[in-house]
């Protein structure tokens, strides 16, 4: 017994200095899109002053960068089946730096189309980043421990998060003309294109820096060994059977609601960062770039709260610590809407904490057992990113009519929706441990009196 501990332990060691590298990249990968998803943000705010428009139109930001997650979820999920987890970091990488470069000539035509466009091909380069990545982190190691794995590498997307956050309010939000809507209708037509010129540029600088990153970071993936973790040669030769994988995907209601857990989470996530600035101005008022700092307070407390929440994944079941800061979430918006004034801004920036362990608790809970049907549920999980393209439609429309507090209605019924979700988890948890146990007892012979 003790030779066999000792090899099963040599085992491990082995498979941790082999994945070490691979880990850490994929770990750096996790970093870039979350200052990609976070420079973005902003840019509502952003657009609606520069090009005069409604919230709701500034919204199509979110639409176009959460739709291209939609778009390109699956295509990645064929690209990791047929050939590997590299060929889709690599893939992804390429898309994402073409999508950031195109912010230069987006610049020079200062056409609001132009810059949607750019973040479309952007985001579509990480969502196959994204898409690849997940899944290659639960397939390094046991299947027991990839929910808090997935946790512990998600746990440095908020480094980038709270990068992103900076970059904008460092570089974008500060050059960003004070001239409302109507002082720009006033101006002339030179006078309004210098001003609209002068701030683009600014939007444009950081993107084009991140094209650089995403390029060494690019160069680095090609150049390391990666390993063929949940992969075999025999299953990515083999003819694809779509249809039945996506058959037994939609009959596994774990995983399905899994999927609407996520896109319900991804539309709190993303109404909350993106709607923080306009809530602190309507709320206390105050400029775009004081306001911003807010926003960055917010994602500070969500990169302490990832580490928190991976800490307590060893001492708490995963569904229900989700299911407790899901309902923590849905109070705090609340208290948003109907404490607006600083009171309100404290509980919109504590949902940054709730937010903090949802997305890659929901992922590993909805993948758990799939097997190598991982791949395209990984898919699935990042199809759902749909509702940050959605929800701050919703939340638009809402703060058009209403004002930007009432608003925080909309995330907070997305928290509540994942908090069925946590609760589903341990209902059907208890179920399967209850039928074990049954199982156990009527397969034990009788004891004698």
């Amino acid at each position: 017994m003790a030779s066999d501990s000792a090899i099963v332990t040599e085992g491990r060691i082995e498979r941790a200095g082999r994945h070490g590298l691979p880990f850490l990249l994929v770990v750096t990968c996790f970093a870039a899109w979350g200052v990609a998803a976070n420079m973005t943000d902003p840019l509502v705010q952003v657009f609606s002053r520069i090009f005069s428009m409604s919230t709701l139109q500034a919204s199509l930001v979110q639409f176009a960068y959460y739709g291209a997650y939609f778009c390109l979820a699956l295509p990645a999920a064929f690209i990791t089946r047929r050939f590997s987890y590299k060929t889709g970091l690599l893939t992804g990488l390429g898309c994402a730096i073409l999508g950031a470069v195109m912010f230069y000539p987006a610049s020079l035509a200062m056409t609001y189309g132009t810059f949607l466009a750019a973040l479309f091909l952007l985001a579509g380069g990480l969502s196959i980043l994204e898409t690849s990545a997940n899944p290659f982190v639960i397939a390094l190691g046991p299947e027991e421990t990839a929910t808090r794995r997935l946790n512990l590498a998600q746990a440095f997307n908020p480094v980038g998060t709270n990068i992103g956050v900076f970059l904008s309010a460092a570089l974008i939000l500060p050059h960003l003309d004070p001239a409302t809507a109507e002082d720009r209708a006033r101006m002339g037509q030179e006078a309004l294109m210098a001003v609209q010129s002068a701030e683009l540029q600014a939007v444009m600088l950081p993107y084009v820096g991140f094209a650089a990153v995403l390029a060494l970071i690019w160069i680095v993936v090609a150049l390391c060994p990666m390993p063929a973790a949940g992969e075999s040669p025999a299953a990515r030769d083999h003819e694809l059977h779509a249809g039945l994988t996506f058959r037994r995907l939609a009959a596994n209601r774990h995983y399905v609601f899994g999927v609407a857990a996520q896109f319900f989470n991804v539309g709190a996530q993303t109404c909350v960062w993106t709607f923080t600035i306009p809530y602190v101005i309507a709320a206390v008022g105050g400029t775009e770039a004081e306001a911003g700092w807010v926003l960055q307070a917010s994602l500070g407390i969500f990169l302490v709260s990832r580490f928190a929440m991976t800490w307590a994944m060893g001492r708490a079941r995963p569904a229900k610590l989700l299911a407790a800061m899901a309902l923590c979430g849905a109070g705090l918006c609340v208290v948003a809407v109907l404490l607006p004034g600083w009171t309100g801004i404290a509980a919109v920036v504590l949902c940054s904490a709730a937010l903090s362990l949802m997305f890659p608790t929901i992922y590993g809970i909805a993948l758990e057992g799939l097997g190598e049907d991982a791949k395209f549920g990984s898919a699935g999980l990042v199809m759902a990113i749909l509702g940050g393209a959605l929800m701050p439609m919703a939340f638009g429309a809402v703060s058009d009519a209403a004002g930007p507090v009432a608003g925080f209605a909309v995330p907070g019924i997305c928290f509540a929706l994942v908090a069925g979700y946590g609760l589903f988890d341990l209902r059907a948890a208890r179920h399967r441990e209850n039928s074990s146990r049954s199982g156990t007892e009527s397969s034990c012979p009788p004891r004698r009196r």
